[in-house]
C-alpha cells in the first residue's frame, strides 16, 4: 500500500473522475509515500497550512492504472525521511477504484501531524 495527502475538498471536487492532483501537471506524477510514518512526516513538513481535514488515500499499487516508479526524493527528502528512503511516484491520475481507505490526518495543539485515524463519515473511498 502507498499513501497519498490531499485536503478533502480537492478529493471530493469530482468524484466521477479519476484524481489528477496539481503535482500531476506541474511535475508529470502524483507524489506519494511508502509508509503512515513517512505520510505523518510529509504532512507535517508540507501541509500545516493545508486545508482541513486532511485526508491520507491508501492507495493499493497493483489497482493503479497509471505507472508507478519507486524513486529518491530530488534533491532531498523532507526532514525526519531517511536519505535513502524510495518514494512512490504515480505517473497519471489515481483511480479511485485503487483507494482501499482513507485516513484523516490528527494534529497536535502545536500544529503538527501525530497520527491517521479513519475517516468514515468524512467521504466515501471511492
Amino acid at each position: 500500500m502507498i499513501y497519498h495527502v490531499v485536503p478533502l475538498d480537492e478529493w471530493s471536487a469530482d468524484p466521477s473522475r479519476p484524481y489528477a492532483p496539481v503535482s500531476l501537471a506541474q511535475d508529470g506524477f502524483v507524489h506519494c509515500s511508502p509508509d503512515e510514518e513517512t505520510t505523518l512526516t510529509i504532512a507535517d513538513a508540507f501541509y500545516r497550512t493545508a486545508p482541513r481535514p486532511l485526508l491520507a488515500l491508501v492507495l493499493d499499487e497493483a489497482r493503479l492504472t497509471a505507472r508507478c516508479a519507486w524513486e529518491a526524493a530530488d534533491p532531498a527528502p523532507p526532514p525526519g525521511v531517511a536519505g535513502d528512503t524510495l518514494f512512490p511516484h504515480v505517473f497519471g491520475p489515481l483511480d479511485r477504484e485503487a483507494v482501499v481507505r482513507v485516513l484523516e490526518v490528527r494534529w497536535d495543539e502545536h500544529g503538527r501531524a501525530t497520527g491517521l485515524t479513519d475517516a468514515t463519515g468524512l467521504t466515501d473511498a471511492g
